[in-house]
């Protein structure tokens, strides 16, 4: 910029037109201009850049791992939930209809279950069935504890082991759950009789 006479510089004008208004053609680009305008390189991204954007990957794709095992344990966690509610409710509905089934089963024995009770009977009993409901208990079963409940004890030359003599009220269970157990009367085998007390001193004496 060219200094006045009075010490202060005047100012340049730049005249940025492409095109020249004296002959009408385009202008040459400036080199200075146009290494102003051009948009600055970006520099190379050297091997410590491309190490950390690796780890950064892992991170991120270790973290969705993680929140998608967390999401697949929470599904099955809701879904085991649901059946072990589902499964109790059934049960406790089942639980509140066996003494309806112990009276169709004594109408039955005594020929009472007939007619239009007979059908609904029937209807009722399909119906718990679908829904898990299985009796057990019969005369001659090996007694087990954990399903039976013995109402009567008594000991017997006709068993070889703890046998259900006699079901007073079967046993309900729904799947592997026992809902009643089976009341019965339970006969063990025969207790094996003492030698009598003489008998075993004469043995002595011979001895």
């Amino acid at each position: 910029m060219p200094p006045r006479d009075n010490g202060h510089e005047e100012p340049v004008i730049r005249d940025n037109r492409k095109i020249d208004p004296e002959t009408g053609l385009p202008r040459e680009p400036d080199a200075a201009q146009e290494t102003a305008e051009r948009p600055a390189e970006a520099p190379a991204a050297g091997p410590a850049a491309d190490g950390e954007l690796a780890t950064q990957l892992a991170e991120r794709t270790a973290d969705l791992q993680r929140l998608q095992a967390e999401y697949v344990n929470y599904r099955k966690r809701v879904e085991r939930d649901r059946a072990a509610v589902r499964e109790q409710a059934v049960a406790g509905a089942l639980t509140e209809l066996l003494p309806v089934l112990d009276d169709i089963g004594r109408a039955r024995e005594h020929g009472e279950l007939t007619g239009g009770f007979a059908k609904v009977a029937e209807s009722l009993e399909a119906t718990l069935t679908k829904l898990g409901l299985t009796a057990y208990g019969q005369k001659g079963d090996p007694f087990d504890p954990t399903v039976h409940e013995a109402l009567m004890h008594s000991y017997s030359a006709d068993v070889s082991e703890a046998t259900a003599v006699e079901v007073f009220q079967p046993g309900y269970r729904m799947g592997e759950r026992v809902l009643r157990p089976a009341r019965v009367a339970v006969a063990e085998p025969a207790e094996p009789q003492e030698p009598a007390a003489g008998g075993q001193g004469e043995s002595e004496d011979e001895s």
